[in-house]
């Protein structure tokens, strides 16, 4: 049976909600023939695993393994969307979105770049990294909005134009405690 992964999108401002188009293709060195791979780095890019990265496409099919001839057990249907790289073979990458569906995605449908799938209910974005400091949008479960940096468990989105200050707990697309410059 083939799914379909579509997220409301809301926030509480008179705009709507955009993610420029990822510009940023995956990237990685690659080691030399026979050299084994760390345990914690991707054996084709090098790069870490589990890692974040974003959806290029409005569609992009995750197949039950890594090649054209595996049947299609998902569709992502959101350019921008956040997902966790979990494994790599050759030009695929296995994939999982916030809800831990997914599969395999050929790596030309994914981009390095950051972006977050809001959790909370309702998300206090702050003008600091500061509990106290003053709210300056709120965005709803289901929002994404694009990663700037991420420093001691809080996060700096731009969200329709707006930049702000989240706390990592309120969404999902980066690693507890990452910091992201």
């Amino acid at each position: 049976m083939m799914r379909s992964s579509t997220l409301a999108v809301g926030v509480l401002l008179s705009f709507a909600v955009t993610l420029a188009p990822a510009t940023a293709q995956e990237e990685g060195t690659a080691r030399r023939p026979g050299e084994a791979a760390p345990s914690n780095v991707g054996p084709v890019t090098n790069l870490p695993l589990p890692r974040f990265v974003t959806l290029k496409t409005d569609e992009g099919n995750a197949r039950r393994g890594p090649g054209l001839t595996h049947r299609i057990d998902w569709v992502f249907r959101r350019a921008g969307m956040p997902l966790r790289v979990t494994a790599e073979y050759e030009n695929w990458r296995r994939v999982e979105d916030a809800e831990g569906f997914g599969g395999w995605v050929h790596y030309s449908l994914l981009s390095g770049s950051r972006a977050a799938l809001v959790t909370d209910k309702m998300l206090d974005l702050r003008a600091s990294p500061d509990p106290g400091a003053e709210v300056v949008v709120q965005a709803e479960a289901g929002v994404i909005a694009r990663l700037v940096e991420c420093s001691h468990d809080w996060c700096r989105m731009d969200v329709g134009g707006i930049r702000a200050w989240a706390p990592e707990s309120g969404f999902w697309g980066a690693v507890p405690g990452e910091e992201l410059h």
